[in-house]
């Protein structure tokens, strides 16, 4: 299977742009990017929260060899 790097231009971003402005409408799209960005936020503070587990478990390990 190969795989291809994710290369988005502008004229895409545009074509995305104008998708999400027909599709929401004006009033929504600020809404649903509140929400997107209350996703990412919460998934990072998830990724923090798993990081911090592991250190401290690594830390907590007494080394026997």
């Amino acid at each position: 299977m190969v795989t291809v790097p994710l290369m988005i231009g502008w004229w895409e971003i545009v074509i995305i742009a104008v998708v999400a402005l027909i599709l929401l409408g004006g009033k929504k799209i600020p809404e649903f990017m509140r929400g997107v960005g209350e996703g990412v936020r919460g998934f990072k503070d998830g990724l923090n929260g798993v990081k911090k587990d592991i250190q401290k478990d690594s830390d907590k390990e007494p080394e026997n060899q």
